[in-house]
């Protein structure tokens, strides 16, 4: 039985998530990752997602499988059109049509089950305020709230016998902030992926928002980046 505290760690194999993991691990949590087959045109993120767990050591992956596209509403698990080449002033414009439906509520959601199941306090998730999409449940007052909902909805906080924590620990930092991190904890970023577009085989577009994102933060730390794009 290990007496380290568990963690779960939401993973979609992508930079975030992974340096998230990384700092979970750091901090000496024992590390349960959490990966969703959702119906996504990019489920290639779910072999990155496998390939961090290995890597990172995590004690379980478990990979649930849970259908956000047959309610549709994103161009992630539709047929529209993924956004490709916008300059950083359009990403902050409006919320873009990647955003997926309440996706972070359920895939939180899942993790506080198991959670609870499991006896972990923390739940970490890689979402950022600064350099990103423009996703509404990527806020600092979103994770406020569902930490406040978790710890009202589990027999676990009404009873009083642990706090879940919602842990954000990249959600004030940049890009690049986040690959330094990332890089001085000793993460492989050659075996993320963030594309929301890739090609059959594999290689990032290199033009849709989060392809744009991973290349500044890449280009603005000082790190070459490892990753295979169809467009440079």
């Amino acid at each position: 039985m290990s007496n380290k505290n568990k963690a779960i760690v939401l993973s979609s194999g992508g930079l975030d998530s992974t340096t998230a993991m990384a700092i979970a691990r750091r901090e000496g949590y024992e590390i349960y990752s959490l990966s969703f087959r959702y119906g996504q045109r990019h489920a290639i993120e779910l072999e990155a997602a496998r390939r961090v767990a290995k890597a990172l050591g995590v004690k379980e992956h478990l990979v649930i499988d849970v259908d956000i596209a047959k309610i549709g509403g994103s161009a992630l698990t539709g047929d529209l059109d993924v956004p490709k080449a916008r300059s950083e002033q359009e990403m902050k414009k409006e919320i873009p049509v990647t955003y997926v439906p309440a996706r972070n509520t359920i895939f939180l959601s899942y993790a506080l089950a198991w959670a609870e199941v499991l006896g972990a306090s923390d739940i970490f998730i890689g979402v950022n305020a600064i350099d990103y999409s423009g996703y509404p449940d990527c806020r600092p007052e979103y994770i406020e709230a569902f930490e406040q909902m978790a710890n009202l909805a589990t027999r676990a906080g009404v009873e009083g016998k642990s706090k879940i924590n919602i842990r954000t620990p990249l959600i004030h930092m940049s890009k690049a902030e986040i690959i330094q991190k990332g890089t001085e904890l000793g993460v492989d970023y050659s075996i993320t992926h963030s594309c929301y577009d890739p090609s059959p085989g594999g290689s990032a577009c290199g033009e849709c928002d989060s392809c744009l994102l991973r290349k500044k933060g890449f280009r603005e730390a000082g790190i070459p980046d490892p990753t295979s794009y169809t467009m440079k």
